[in-house]
């Protein structure tokens, strides 16, 4: 995420965090949700990997709008020494927007994209078949 986006001008955010099998397909996911840009100059988006979980705490304190604040920290996971990038097979998504409107539909195309992702990857990837036929 650019360093110039601040909290103030995109007061909404969202972190979609989705594990998978391994980190070949979590970056194939990456590549694949990366390539479409962000319609909207008023919602910004990020993706990463990680071999971190992300733990949300209960919702802490009402804001003036009336939503909610939640508190989301990582849990790390050793990553050191070799084979440190095969861990990393979450994908993070962080959404950050102007209003709760604009997060919303962002999201949505962002859900319907990820969904088709997962999708072919279910039908095509050889490892997923293989999982599928051995259960």
């Amino acid at each position: 995420m650019g360093d110039n986006i601040t909290g103030e001008e995109f007061p909404c955010s969202l972190i979609i965090s989705v594990p998978l099998p391994n980190h070949r397909l979590a970056l194939a996911a990456l590549r694949a949700l990366q390539v479409d840009a962000e319609l909207s100059p008023l919602v910004h988006r990020s993706f990463s990997l990680t071999s971190t979980a992300l733990a949300v705490e209960p919702p802490q304190d009402k804001r003036p709008n009336g939503s909610y604040s939640a508190i989301s920290k990582f849990i790390p996971v050793s990553d050191d020494g070799e084979g440190a990038e095969e861990l990393k097979t979450v994908l993070c998504t962080e959404y950050r927007a102007t209003t709760n409107r604009m997060l919303r539909v962002a999201v949505n195309g962002f859900m319907e994209s990820l969904g088709v992702v997962l999708s072919v990857m279910e039908e095509l990837d050889v490892d997923v078949l293989m999982k599928n036929e051995n259960t």
